[in-house]
């Protein structure tokens, strides 16, 4: 492994990184507060220090491993999630589906915010390359977080927004499978069926779409 790669490599990812797992975490906390429960943020939690979200192990340690092993063709990791007491929402089942949906739409915002970051850059004449790979980093990394979170599976962002859509008895049902989904997620990350079938798909679209919505602005700078 090329160290000096390695460097500038986390030096392009570092600061996009560090924005979408707090702003995504921090997203949730808002949401939560803006639906009754205060937990998050009588815990300190809903802020934008980086640190209140770092995971030791799923936001530094997981994804140095993996880069290691894969020689950088994979990447994951996770932070610390944002505790949320559902029962404390005003109308639980609902409300879970907003405060789940909060983080992926942070993420989605980002990787819109470093879409539009590309073309100021263009616009403005910037010609270090450093920039605009750290604004392609920022795109991927949301692309990433958005399309992963929004997996139909506890505990999964997209999981609890499943249960909070589904009828009582289904939702209960697929409630059950929490504790032993991130296994699950996992097993099938590593077999591809997550990325073939959900992540590469979901992460096309939605960037797609961000090119569409960003059409005007594309034309102007082209």
């Amino acid at each position: 492994m090329d160290l000096a790669n390695l460097i500038q490599t986390i030096a392009i990812y570092a600061l996009p990184v560090l924005f979408a797992i707090t702003l995504h975490e921090a997203a949730h906390g808002y949401a939560a507060l803006h639906f009754g429960d205060n937990t998050a943020a009588m815990l300190g939690r809903i802020t934008l220090n980086p640190i209140k979200h770092i995971d030791p192990v799923g936001t530094l340690v997981m994804p140095l491993v993996l880069y290691f092993a894969t020689s950088g063709a994979f990447l994951f990791g996770y932070a610390k999630p944002v505790p949320v007491r559902f029962g404390q929402l005003n109308n639980p089942k609902r409300d879970m589906v907003w405060v789940a949906l909060a983080g992926p739409a942070a993420n989605f915002v980002q990787a819109v915010m470093w879409s539009v970051m590309f073309y100021v850059l263009v616009v403005m004449g910037v010609e270090e390359r450093f920039f605009f790979e750290m604004c392609q980093a920022g795109l991927l990394v949301n692309l990433v977080m958005f399309a992963l979170n929004l997996f139909p599976l506890p505990p999964l962002d997209g999981g609890r927004i499943l249960v909070g859509l589904l009828p009582m008895r289904a939702a209960m049902a697929v409630s059950k499978v929490e504790p032993w989904g991130f296994f699950i997620v996992m097993a099938l990350i590593f077999t591809g069926v997550v990325s073939a079938w959900w992540l590469r798909p979901l992460m096309a679209a939605t960037a797609s779409f961000i090119q569409l919505m960003l059409t005007p602005l594309r034309v102007l700078v082209s």
